[in-house]
Protein backbone atom coordinates (compact mmCIF):
# COMPACT_ATOMS: atom_id res chain seq x y z
CA UNK A 1 0.00 0.00 0.00
CA UNK A 2 1.27 3.52 -0.88
CA UNK A 3 1.54 6.23 1.29
CA UNK A 4 -0.94 8.54 1.54
CA UNK A 5 0.43 12.09 0.38
CA UNK A 6 -1.54 14.97 1.67
CA UNK A 7 -2.12 17.77 -0.77
CA UNK A 8 -1.11 21.58 -0.18
CA UNK A 9 -3.97 23.58 0.60
CA UNK A 10 -4.41 26.10 -2.71
CA UNK A 11 -3.68 29.85 -2.30
CA UNK A 12 -5.21 32.78 -3.24
CA UNK A 13 -4.09 36.18 -3.64
CA UNK A 14 -5.62 39.90 -4.27
CA UNK A 15 -3.80 42.49 -5.95
CA UNK A 16 -3.94 46.31 -7.01
CA UNK A 17 -2.23 46.12 -10.16
CA UNK A 18 -0.80 49.33 -11.00
CA UNK A 19 -0.82 50.66 -14.49
CA UNK A 20 2.33 49.42 -16.35
CA UNK A 21 2.61 46.36 -14.93
CA UNK A 22 1.80 43.16 -17.37
CA UNK A 23 -0.50 40.90 -15.66
CA UNK A 24 1.95 37.70 -15.05
CA UNK A 25 5.08 36.54 -13.67
CA UNK A 26 7.24 35.66 -16.89
CA UNK A 27 7.60 36.88 -20.23
CA UNK A 28 9.92 40.03 -21.65
CA UNK A 29 12.82 40.82 -19.63
CA UNK A 30 11.73 44.57 -19.86
CA UNK A 31 8.35 44.43 -18.95
CA UNK A 32 7.29 44.63 -15.36
CA UNK A 33 5.37 41.61 -13.97
CA UNK A 34 3.65 40.54 -10.75
CA UNK A 35 5.67 39.18 -9.31
CA UNK A 36 7.97 42.27 -8.17
CA UNK A 37 5.33 42.44 -5.30
CA UNK A 38 5.32 39.23 -3.27
CA UNK A 39 7.54 36.37 -3.51
CA UNK A 40 4.24 34.24 -4.88
CA UNK A 41 3.53 30.48 -3.91
CA UNK A 42 5.03 27.82 -7.33
CA UNK A 43 2.22 27.60 -9.45
CA UNK A 44 0.55 30.97 -9.24
CA UNK A 45 -1.50 32.18 -11.74
CA UNK A 46 -3.80 35.72 -12.88
CA UNK A 47 -7.53 34.83 -13.12
CA UNK A 48 -8.09 36.95 -16.37
CA UNK A 49 -5.54 39.45 -17.04
CA UNK A 50 -5.73 43.26 -17.41
CA UNK A 51 -3.46 44.45 -19.83
CA UNK A 52 -0.36 46.85 -19.37
CA UNK A 53 -2.36 49.67 -19.24
CA UNK A 54 -5.11 48.91 -17.44
CA UNK A 55 -5.31 48.57 -13.43
CA UNK A 56 -7.33 47.52 -10.21
CA UNK A 57 -8.43 44.30 -8.87
CA UNK A 58 -6.64 40.94 -9.75
CA UNK A 59 -7.66 37.61 -8.59
CA UNK A 60 -4.34 35.11 -8.10
CA UNK A 61 -4.51 31.23 -7.11
CA UNK A 62 -2.80 28.13 -7.46
CA UNK A 63 -6.22 26.62 -7.75
CA UNK A 64 -7.03 25.85 -11.39
CA UNK A 65 -10.68 24.65 -11.18
CA UNK A 66 -10.97 28.29 -9.56
CA UNK A 67 -9.59 30.20 -12.44
CA UNK A 68 -11.55 28.83 -14.82
CA UNK A 69 -14.90 29.11 -12.75
CA UNK A 70 -13.59 32.96 -12.31
CA UNK A 71 -13.40 33.47 -15.93
CA UNK A 72 -16.49 31.89 -16.66
CA UNK A 73 -19.45 33.89 -17.91
CA UNK A 74 -21.20 33.59 -14.04
CA UNK A 75 -18.81 35.74 -12.37
CA UNK A 76 -19.70 39.50 -13.07
CA UNK A 77 -16.58 41.95 -13.90
CA UNK A 78 -16.94 45.32 -13.01
CA UNK A 79 -14.85 48.21 -14.45
CA UNK A 80 -14.79 52.13 -14.05
CA UNK A 81 -13.73 53.67 -17.26
CA UNK A 82 -12.72 57.66 -17.67
CA UNK A 83 -13.46 58.42 -20.82
CA UNK A 84 -12.49 61.82 -23.43
CA UNK A 85 -15.62 63.62 -23.37
CA UNK A 86 -18.93 64.15 -21.60
CA UNK A 87 -20.68 60.71 -22.27
CA UNK A 88 -24.40 61.00 -23.00
CA UNK A 89 -27.16 58.55 -22.42
CA UNK A 90 -27.38 57.56 -25.87
CA UNK A 91 -23.82 55.78 -25.62
CA UNK A 92 -24.61 54.47 -22.37
CA UNK A 93 -27.80 52.68 -23.87
CA UNK A 94 -26.04 51.29 -26.69
CA UNK A 95 -23.34 50.07 -24.79
CA UNK A 96 -25.91 48.25 -22.16
CA UNK A 97 -27.28 46.99 -25.71
CA UNK A 98 -24.08 45.90 -27.10
CA UNK A 99 -22.09 47.37 -29.35
CA UNK A 100 -20.13 45.92 -32.26
CA UNK A 101 -16.40 45.89 -31.62
CA UNK A 102 -13.43 44.18 -33.28
CA UNK A 103 -11.25 40.90 -31.89
CA UNK A 104 -8.59 40.44 -34.63
CA UNK A 105 -10.05 41.07 -37.53
CA UNK A 106 -12.92 39.50 -36.42
CA UNK A 107 -16.39 41.61 -35.65
CA UNK A 108 -18.01 40.65 -32.69
CA UNK A 109 -21.66 41.96 -30.84
CA UNK A 110 -20.69 42.11 -27.48
CA UNK A 111 -23.45 40.65 -24.69
CA UNK A 112 -26.11 42.88 -23.41
CA UNK A 113 -24.30 44.64 -19.90
CA UNK A 114 -24.95 47.00 -17.09
CA UNK A 115 -23.43 50.60 -17.49
CA UNK A 116 -23.99 53.43 -16.02
CA UNK A 117 -22.56 57.17 -15.72
CA UNK A 118 -20.75 57.60 -12.77
CA UNK A 119 -21.98 61.26 -11.26
CA UNK A 120 -18.64 62.10 -9.45
CA UNK A 121 -15.02 61.10 -10.52
CA UNK A 122 -13.71 57.94 -8.21
CA UNK A 123 -11.34 58.51 -5.02
CA UNK A 124 -8.30 56.91 -6.96
CA UNK A 125 -4.93 57.96 -6.13
CA UNK A 126 -3.30 59.38 -8.95
CA UNK A 127 -2.22 57.21 -12.07
CA UNK A 128 1.30 56.80 -12.05
CA UNK A 129 1.84 58.30 -15.57
CA UNK A 130 -0.56 61.68 -16.21
CA UNK A 131 -3.67 60.89 -18.73
CA UNK A 132 -3.54 64.64 -19.89
CA UNK A 133 -3.84 68.00 -19.29
CA UNK A 134 -7.82 69.47 -18.72
CA UNK A 135 -7.02 71.88 -21.56
CA UNK A 136 -7.55 69.02 -23.77
CA UNK A 137 -11.19 69.00 -22.78
CA UNK A 138 -13.55 67.54 -20.01
CA UNK A 139 -13.51 64.02 -19.10
CA UNK A 140 -16.21 61.63 -17.31
CA UNK A 141 -16.84 58.26 -15.52
CA UNK A 142 -18.38 55.31 -16.65
CA UNK A 143 -19.00 52.20 -14.82
CA UNK A 144 -19.16 48.49 -16.86
CA UNK A 145 -20.19 45.70 -15.64
CA UNK A 146 -19.39 42.37 -17.88
CA UNK A 147 -19.99 38.53 -17.83
CA UNK A 148 -17.58 38.21 -20.77
CA UNK A 149 -13.88 39.02 -21.43
CA UNK A 150 -12.94 39.99 -24.87
CA UNK A 151 -9.30 41.12 -25.52
CA UNK A 152 -9.80 45.02 -24.58
CA UNK A 153 -13.52 44.67 -24.54
CA UNK A 154 -14.10 47.98 -22.22
CA UNK A 155 -11.68 49.88 -24.51
CA UNK A 156 -13.28 48.72 -27.68
CA UNK A 157 -16.98 49.52 -26.37
CA UNK A 158 -16.23 53.30 -25.35
CA UNK A 159 -14.50 53.86 -28.16
CA UNK A 160 -17.43 52.29 -30.74
CA UNK A 161 -19.66 54.89 -28.80
CA UNK A 162 -17.75 58.00 -29.19
CA UNK A 163 -15.53 58.32 -26.30
CA UNK A 164 -12.24 56.66 -25.87
CA UNK A 165 -11.10 55.37 -22.45
CA UNK A 166 -8.35 57.23 -21.04
CA UNK A 167 -8.39 54.86 -17.49
CA UNK A 168 -9.50 51.82 -16.81
CA UNK A 169 -9.96 50.21 -13.36
CA UNK A 170 -11.34 47.10 -12.84
CA UNK A 171 -13.19 47.36 -9.14
CA UNK A 172 -14.82 44.67 -8.95
CA UNK A 173 -14.74 40.46 -10.02
CA UNK A 174 -17.61 38.63 -8.78
CA UNK A 175 -17.98 39.67 -4.90
CA UNK A 176 -14.71 40.79 -4.43
CA UNK A 177 -13.95 44.40 -4.00
CA UNK A 178 -10.86 46.78 -5.07
CA UNK A 179 -13.03 48.65 -1.86
CA UNK A 180 -9.27 50.93 -0.65
CA UNK A 181 -6.95 48.60 -1.30
CA UNK A 182 -3.52 50.66 -2.09
CA UNK A 183 -2.46 50.48 -5.48
CA UNK A 184 0.68 47.46 -5.45
CA UNK A 185 -0.80 46.10 -2.47
CA UNK A 186 -1.14 42.42 -2.16
CA UNK A 187 -3.19 40.85 0.06
CA UNK A 188 -3.68 36.66 1.04
CA UNK A 189 -6.97 35.52 1.38
CA UNK A 190 -8.73 32.02 2.30
CA UNK A 191 -11.10 32.49 -0.40
CA UNK A 192 -12.36 34.00 -3.76
CA UNK A 193 -15.72 33.66 -3.41
CA UNK A 194 -16.78 37.12 -2.19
Amino acid sequence: MLPSVETPAHRHFLIHKPYGYLSQFVGEAKKKKLGEFHDFPAGIMAIGRLDEDSEGLLLLTTDGRMSEHIRSKKVEKEYYAQLDGLIDDDAVARMQAGVEIGIHNVRYLTSPCVAFRLEAPPDFAPRSRKIRDDRHGPTSWVSITLTEGKYRQVRKMTAAVGFPTLRLVRVRVGGVLLGTMPVGAVVEVASLEG
